[in-house]
């Protein structure tokens, strides 16, 4: 697709300056751009490459001012990154828009329900009673098992897992590797010391407008649900065990673990490899530094957290600080040690 600048201006109704007719036809970052390459500048720690860069046209934010003359033709706008992600959205619909029909070889079920404008990658499995709604995608090796329910505009990428009873809303991202309502981690431990498996009878909901990364686990709830409410964003990697409820806009990264049973309310924001212990609550806009291990109920609402054992984040700071000066304190103790000795000598 060839864009002007001019296009690209209105479309993020931004101001152009330079060259309105200049023409783009890749998104490029603005070390490694080439002419005819679309780029932007959020970024300070970039603005060297702005005077350098070959790309024909770069998105700047309105009130950049420019150290020195640039070659490239500049559109401005109120925030750089969010305009090019703008642009990056609007890319990868144009891609994904190929995507219709179905390949085979793939399987679906005669008594599942097919919306329109759907797309069925070879090798897929739909089961029975499914139900997958208009405009989703469903990438090669993807299996749904029975009794589905996959909303609107929905893509799951390949070898996607979504085991039977579970619900996807509308506009919802799953990525490669990820499974959705695996057993929860349920066992009793008998007089012999074996341990026998508890049945795991629920299932997941996944509300709208959720995005789950590639090789995240969901496990399905012993009984009732595991939901991820509205908004949510689980990076790769995370586990989630049964019968936990994420709230709406809660973002969390890669390698954390909840485990059963356990709410974390809305708008929170997880850092990476965080710890959750089970059958606990975590606040309304909590934020937890990565690596963290969350060991009790968090019932303060809008507070950061860090460390383990966990606390409020301006203490972990202070012990962190007070860490690094370790060797010196004890060098300090040390000599004080001695003039006590010498003086009662």
């Amino acid at each position: 697709m060839q864009l002007t600048a001019h296009q690209i201006g209105l479309l993020l109704e931004g101001t152009v300056e330079g060259n309105p007719d200049v023409t783009v036809n890749q998104l490029s970052k603005i070390e490694e751009a080439s002419k005819g390459s679309l780029s932007f500048l959020a970024n300070s720690k970039y603005e060297q490459f702005l005077y350098s860069s070959q790309a024909s046209v770069i998105i700047i934010n309105e009130d950049f001012i420019l150290a020195h003359p640039t070659k490239a033709t500049l559109i401005r706008v109120k925030n750089a990154y969010s305009a090019f992600s703008i642009l990056l959205e609007k890319y990868d619909e144009l891609i994904k828009s190929k995507k219709s029909g179905v390949e085979t070889p793939s399987f679906i079920h005669p008594s599942a329900l097919i919306g329109k404008d759907v797309f069925i990658g070879a090798l897929a499995y739909i089961g029975p009673n499914v139900k997958v709604g208009d405009g989703s995608k469903i990438y090669p090796n993807t299996y749904l098992a029975d009794n589905v329910i996959i909303g609107k505009n929905v893509t799951l990428y390949a070898g996607v897992n979504v085991y039977f009873n579970c619900t996807v809303g509308d506009n919802v991202i799953i990525h490669s590797g990820a499974i959705i309502g695996g057993d929860g981690f349920g066992f009793v431990k008998n007089t012999e010391g074996s341990y026998k498996k508890v049945s795991q009878i629920g299932n997941v909901i996944i509300e709208d407008d959720v995005e789950i990364g590639s090789n995240t686990t969901i496990d399905r709830a012993t009984m009732g649900s595991t939901i991820i409410r509205k908004g949510v964003k689980l990076d790769n990697l995370i586990q989630i065990a049964h019968n936990v409820e994420i709230g709406a806009n809660t973002v969390i990264a890669a390698q954390t673990g909840i485990s059963g049973s356990t709410k974390i309310g809305q708008n929170c924001i997880i850092g990476g490899q965080v710890g959750i212990v089970g059958h606990i609550n975590i606040a309304n806009g909590s934020t937890i530094g990565a690596k963290s291990a969350v060991n009790n109920t968090i019932k303060e609402e809008n507070m950061s957290w860090n460390g383990f054992p966990l606390i409020p984040l301006r203490d972990s700071l202070k012990v962190q600080v007070l860490t690094r000066r370790l060797p010196e304190l004890v060098k300090r103790i040390e000599e004080l040690e001695d003039i006590i000795k010498k003086d009662l000598l």
